[in-house]
């Protein structure tokens, strides 16, 4: 990729400004797939925004693996200056796009590190390799993770189970072990979300969380696992659009000289790129008006601007600042460096979908769901044959398509041993009746970005049905939080799963039913 990069100093001042901006657009090809349409343009305005605006980079989501390798494709073919490639893919390739490896949540791995930190660590670099191999195979150049968030607060609604774990130490080795993996492969890596998300109750999709810590606090605990991986040649760190009123009282850190510069760069030394968390989201975005806040996190120090609401007018607006005296040229330039830089160091596709979803990639996923699998009580248990039922619990019955359908096992396995599917959410809960029936339950909760913390609900929730009599076992996926809450109060066979995907659904199940002693049973078509 590096071959093909032209010489920075070249460029006029809105095509150095462009490179700045990072936009989000649908993995699909085509505009009839496109399912954010607020944040996803359709190709022409895309296409517009490349060869027009010479944006420096996008970030993807959705599409299978074949058809993503297709766009990125598409994608760089249109581009004068080879684009960055980004996707969020915390837990594998596979999370976004099907086809691909897709891992355990990364709190799996810190809860095998507390029995077995050498195993963990091995994992977070199995984890890291292989998503390194499999974004390269894609046309990926720019991984979106690790999360280097300390979760230490079980409320928290929108990191929770996406961090390693809750001890800074924990999440410092884990996340130094992922980065490690991915050096075998020429992407860039990125820490999130500095300088640490893991301790509010707020999303920040939707509001700006506080943090009242004090620099003592932040410095022992938040900022731990940020200085590990700026120390392990972390490529590129993302700021969280928090206020942190130790170190600036008025502005959030996405907007903060004194945290971008002063902390970041000054007192932790990071001299790689510093990426904006997407600048839609509310809790920056209610700030001021979206090119005011895109021109603030540039003085702030911010390198990428991701997702701004606008790219037109934001690059009209930072052009305006530069030529009003506001910004200078040389502070454009500085980011224009680092982006060059990272751009230098970045792969060319390898155009080897062979990569994806290998054995050695499935045998790690399933290892790591083994050993992080939590049980209790008589397992395994004797299913009814005919005439159970199987209670599915969602946190959202219109968005579980990926994970809740009739061909995959947390259906299909049930199915095929007596137990009818009935799918249940939050809103749908206060219709469900007592039924006197055989009943397994099934709970898939998690962290979500703009969903409210359901945790206490579906424990309560728990505590009263589990009583019931006809329940004869249940199995939680995702979230650990919610069993914390009713552990010590149940007294029926019991699984926790940290991961919703088919894999982990086959997993807790063979674990449930010891499915290996039914041979008439059609396990394959679920893997």
């Amino acid at each position: 990729m590096n071959e093909s990069l032209p010489n920075w100093q070249e460029l006029s001042l809105r095509e150095a400004i462009g490179q700045m901006i990072v936009v989000r657009a649908s993995g699909h090809l085509f505009d009839s797939q496109i399912r954010y349409p607020d944040w996803e343009p359709k190709f022409a305005l895309l296409e517009s925004w490349i060869e027009d605006l010479n944006i420096g980079g996008v970030i993807l989501l959705g599409a299978s693996a074949p058809e993503l390798y297709l766009r990125t494709q598409q994608l760089q073919k249109l581009a004068n200056i080879p684009l960055l490639i980004a996707a969020d893919i915390e837990e594998g390739v596979g999370q976004r796009f099907a086809g691909a490896t897709w891992f355990p949540p990364p709190m799996s791995l810190g809860a095998i590190a507390r029995q077995d930190l050498d195993l963990a660590r091995n994992f977070a670099q199995d984890l890291g390799e292989i998503t390194a191999r499999e974004s390269i195979a894609l046309g990926i150049n720019w991984i979106l993770a690790p999360v280097a968030d300390v979760n230490n607060n079980p409320d928290n609604p929108v990191i929770n189970i996406r961090a390693f774990g809750e001890s800074p130490e924990l999440v410092s080795d884990l996340i130094v072990s992922f980065i490690e993996g991915t050096k075998k492969y020429a992407v860039l890596t990125t820490a999130k979300h500095f300088p640490g998300h893991g301790d509010t109750e707020v999303d920040s999709h939707l509001d700006l969380p506080i943090l009242e810590h004090s620099d003592e606090r932040l410095t022992s605990l938040e900022l731990l696992p940020f200085k590990r991986a700026i120390a392990a040649g972390v490529d590129s760190v993302m700021t969280a659009h928090l206020l942190i009123s130790a170190w600036d009282k008025i502005l959030p850190v996405t907007l903060s000289e004194k945290i971008l510069k002063g902390q970041l760069r000054q007192r932790l030394g990071f001299t790689g790129l510093i990426v904006t968390d997407a600048l839609v989201m509310a809790g920056v975005a209610q700030h001021t008006t979206p090119e005011e806040v895109a021109v603030m996190a540039i003085e702030a120090g911010a390198d990428i601007l991701l997702m701004p609401q606008n790219p037109q007018k934001t690059v009209a607006a930072i052009d305006a600042a530069v030529r009003s005296g506001r910004l200078s040229q040389e502070r454009i330039q500085e980011s224009l460096v680092r982006i060059w830089q990272a751009k230098a160091r970045v792969a060319k596709l390898s155009s080897n979908l062979a990569e994806l979803a290998s054995d050695r990639a499935t045998n790690c996923v399933d290892a790591i769901l083994k050993n992080s699998l939590e049980t209790g009580g008589s397992l395994p248990i004797v299913p009814v044959g005919s005439g159970g039922r199987n209670l599915i619990l969602v946190d959202d019955a219109t968005n579980c398509s990926e994970t809740i359908a009739r061909h995959n096992p947390a259906v299909a396995i049930p199915q095929q041993l007596g137990y009818q599917p009935e799918l249940f959410d939050s809103r749908t809960l206060i219709n469900f009746s007592e039924d006197s029936r055989p009943t397994l339950i099934q709970l898939f909760l998690r962290g979500n970005p703009f969903q409210k913390n359901l945790n206490s609900f579906y424990a309560d929730w728990l505590k009263k049905k589990l009583k019931n009599n006809s329940i004869q076992a249940f199995i939680i996926y995702g979230s650990p939080y919610t069993l914390q809450s009713i552990k010590q109060e149940i007294n029926l066979p019991w699984i926790f799963c940290y991961g919703q995907m088919p894999q982990a659904q086959l997993s807790a199940l063979g674990t449930l039913f010891d499915l290996s002693s039914f041979v008439n049973l059609n396990k394959e078509v679920f893997i």
